[in-house]
């Protein structure tokens, strides 16, 4: 019998009223996701599947020696720009090493060298640096991440012209509540100049997620998977001082096993519209459009394609 979540209605098993059904986090990740993933089933309704103003095309291969190719390109519909970007990425498994290298388009080269549960078990290791020929800017990170049971931790170092930051998050779990904090500190004015907050709750078929962003930024998201077909989402966002409150609604329908369906709304009444179709195994087509639902016959709506291909 699959989990479910209840809210002072008789469960689906007969067990009688329930104010919340502890089935619903008998699954539960052991580790917590990182501060950034918070909320990410909620925002992956929103964002996946749509590709508005751009002509967007990706090509991922693997080759035999287990070295992977990326490369991206977009043109955007408005202003004409062309960008791409090419990496490639070798895993080296039975040492925990994975090698990444970069380039892009304005001419920035990558390196990125990850070492994994290799000194601790949990523990993370990133060595992470680009440059760019033309302005002669270089920049370097030093990334750290250790997770475990009940708790995952982050700590990032960042060097580049405008001086030293480190940015730290940690998240703490505990039966499906979640609970997060990030800062940064930047050396040069010697303050955090980042301190966000968050709290939720997480289930296979429900997440709650709320945060707080240097006391003024408040937002929460809310998802929920209704079957295995249909994906909902509601964000919504306010700012201390300002009476507006930023709000939509998302849903993606799974039509079968090789085309999907997605649509939102905003308070601004901007709709978007997307749909995803594998057009057969490692070729993928994705339409979308995004119209202003105050103006409809006004023109300006945008449009985008979108296709994938992986060998």
């Amino acid at each position: 019998m699959p989990h479910r979540f209840s809210m002072g209605f008789r469960s689906v098993d007969g067990e009688g009223l329930i104010g919340l059904s502890w089935k619903a986090v008998a699954k539960i990740m052991a580790v917590p996701p990182t501060y950034v993933d918070l909320g990410k089933s909620a925002k992956d309704v929103f964002t996946k599947g749509y590709g508005f103003g751009l002509i967007k095309l990706d090509l991922k291969t693997k080759s035999e020696n287990g070295l992977e190719f990326k490369s991206t390109g977009s043109a955007n519909t408005e202003t004409s720009k062309v960008s791409g970007a090419l990496e490639t990425k070798y895993k080296w498994a039975e040492h925990g090493l994975t090698f990444t290298e970069k380039w892009n388009t304005d001419n920035t080269l990558g390196t990125e060298i990850t070492l994994e549960d290799q000194l601790a078990k949990g523990l993370k290791l990133t060595f992470d640096s680009s440059f760019s020929p033309n302005t002669g800017k270089k920049s370097g990170k030093i990334k750290s991440g250790y997770k475990r049971e009940h708790i995952n931790l982050g700590c990032d170092v960042h060097y580049d012209i405008n001086g030293t930051a480190v940015h730290g998050a940690v998240v703490v779990g505990y039966e499906g509540w979640l609970a997060g904090y990030q800062m940064t500190f930047e050396a040069g004015k010697n303050r955090v100049t980042q301190s966000n907050f968050a709290v939720g709750y997480k289930t296979d078929e429900f997440q709650l997620h709320t945060n707080v962003n240097d006391g003024t930024e408040f937002g929460g998201s809310i998802y929920q998977k209704v079957n295995d077909k249909l994906e909902t989402a509601v964000n919504l966002a306010w700012t201390a001082g300002n009476s507006n409150t930023r709000f939509g609604i998302a849903a993606k329908y799974q039509i079968d096993a090789d085309a999907s369906f997605s649509a939102k709304v905003n308070n601004s009444s901007l709709v978007g519209l997307g749909y995803t179709q594998t057009l057969k195994p490692g070729v993928k087509l994705t339409l979308s459009a995004l119209l202003d639902g105050k103006n409809i016959n006004a023109g300006g709506h945008k449009l985008g394609l979108g296709l994938e291909f992986e060998a």
